[in-house]
């Protein structure tokens, strides 16, 4: 892991080794800070709240993460900074990947000065009822 982060340019301090191991050693993952955070509690990772927002933040601006914001009081960071699209399974509050080309006929004109850089597409999904 410290040799991961400073390829990314980040300096391998004790808590983001600590807080990169959690992400990254299970394979692809979406997390919150306020789940990463307990799982840091729970292997003994000392380490406030503020610090993991800090944390994935500046993961995200290294490319080490991919933020995903469902609304306002819904973020995830996604350990899979390939591209992709997301389900999200509304009343779990949980992230499917989902690949390959979506058919976007239409984009709207950017504003003046500036470009399209990338469109990512949540769908949002529940389960049938019975």
């Amino acid at each position: 892991m410290p040799e991961r982060l400073r390829v990314a340019g980040l300096r391998p301090t004790r808590q983001r080794v600590a807080l990169g191991q959690l992400l990254f050693a299970r394979g692809h993952r979406h997390v919150s800070a306020e789940e990463l955070h307990a799982e840091a509690e729970a292997r003994g990772v000392r380490v406030s709240l503020a610090t993991i927002y800090n944390t994935l933040h500046q993961f995200t601006e290294a490319g080490l993460l991919r933020q995903v914001t469902i609304d306002a009081s819904r973020t995830y960071f996604d350990t899979n900074v390939g591209e992709h699209h997301h389900f999200f399974v509304e009343g779990e509050n949980r992230l499917i990947d989902f690949g390959g080309e979506i058919d976007i006929r239409r984009l709207p004109e950017p504003p003046s000065g500036m470009e399209i850089t990338a469109v990512e597409v949540v769908v949002r999904v529940k389960p049938l009822s019975d």
